[in-house]
């Protein structure tokens, strides 16, 4: 049995047997839904409360998790009980220590899993597109990560994350539609969908700056039959990404952010991790957001300016979707086989700290 591979963001969870040159066969919400104690889910039953098992790429809800696990694992993937196999899952950017042990106590403890592996975000992207150097840009649902690596190790000391993501451009998106709209009300859920379908980035800052006065409306129907006019906010949401003073922080652009990473790495290093730029994460698959973020790169203040790497043919459509976990699936290949992973008497002998030593 192939080794399974899960990536689970703040918003999707990736989970499937590792075979790199296909997509992930789960691609589920983290998101679940608790249901009352009693079992009730008729009209008189109390309000559907929803749980979120991850918050900014991090587990905060470990009870919620090990539900949402046991679900993907036993009933999606089909492990039988007392007859698990082994299992990598990619870790965040700067995951504190507290919780890598959690979570490889939990998979021994509670999954009685055979072999255990984990292994950072960054280095997997990079992975999934034939390179182990390079700088990983993931803008994902709860936060954008900016990693250099070199030979397969991330520079943690030069990393950046942000507490910026694709669910703070949503609620950016929901403010502007409620200006525009003011006698309409949308959930937050139907303004993520209608996001997806609308936003967009312009092509320069100048353009953006000409859309806002000149951008034409579309019309939305609302599921209840209401119609949104939607104009430059679809803009202003890719804008965000470019100049974050549009949510209020006081930040460089994602470029410049890159660039500046880059800086603070030994000056031998610039030019690969530069031009071996990868963009990962639900967020970058805004329409036209590559193509500003390589023009906004041409013009950088970098001597060497940043240029990004594209997928061999040969990967999965939507790649950015999912690198983390094609590049899992490209490790876990290795890591199995060649008995580099954590194993049943690993844990026993040393306890949840021998993640540390073994997985890095």
């Amino acid at each position: 049995m192939e080794a399974v591979v899960v990536d689970a963001g703040s918003k999707l969870l990736k989970a499937g047997f590792a075979v790199p040159d296909q997509p992930p066969s789960m691609m589920i919400p983290t998101q679940m839904k608790r249901m009352p104690e009693d079992g009730s889910t008729g009209d008189d039953s109390p309000i559907e409360e929803t749980v979120d098992p991850i918050s900014r790429g991090f587990i905060t809800d470990w009870e919620a998790m090990e539900d949402l696990l046991h679900h993907v694992l036993y009933s999606g993937l089909g492990w039988e009980i007392g007859d698990e196999g082994q299992i990598l899952f990619t870790d965040p950017l700067s995951t504190p220590k507290a919780i890598r042990e959690h979570l490889v106590q939990l998979m021994f403890e509670t999954f009685n899993v055979s072999g255990f592996y984990a292994i950072e975000q960054a280095v997997l992207s990079l992975y999934a597109v034939g390179r182990i150097s390079g700088c990983a840009v993931d803008v994902g649902h709860g936060k954008l990560d900016i990693a250099p690596v070199i030979e397969g190790a991330v520079q943690h000391i030069a990393s950046r994350r942000l507490e910026i993501g694709g669910m703070d451009l949503t609620r950016l998106f929901a403010q502007e539609l409620g200006k525009s709209n003011p006698h309409i009300n949308v959930s937050i859920a139907e303004v993520e969908k209608i996001k997806e379908q609308y936003a967009c980035c312009a092509e320069d800052d100048i353009s953006y700056a000409k859309i806002e006065q000149l951008c034409q409306e579309e019309k939305h129907t609302l599921p209840d039959g209401q119609v949104l006019a939607i104009g430059k906010e679809r803009y202003t949401v890719g804008e965000a990404l470019f100049q974050p003073s549009i949510l209020g922080l006081e930040a460089d652009g994602i470029v410049e952010q890159l660039v500046r990473t880059i800086s603070t790495v030994s000056s031998e290093n610039h030019r690969q991790l530069l031009e071996n730029t990868v963009l990962c994460g639900g967020t970058v698959s805004l329409t036209g957001f590559e193509e500003r973020f390589q023009k906004e790169a041409s013009l950088c203040s970098s001597a060497i300016h940043p240029s990004l790497v594209k997928a061999p043919e040969y990967m999965p459509e939507n790649l950015t979707l999912y690198s983390a976990w094609i590049g899992g699936a490209i490790l876990a290949k290795v890591v199995f086989p060649q008995n580099q992973h954590i194993t049943k008497g690993d844990y026993d002998e040393n306890g949840p700290s021998i993640v540390h030593r073994k997985c890095y």
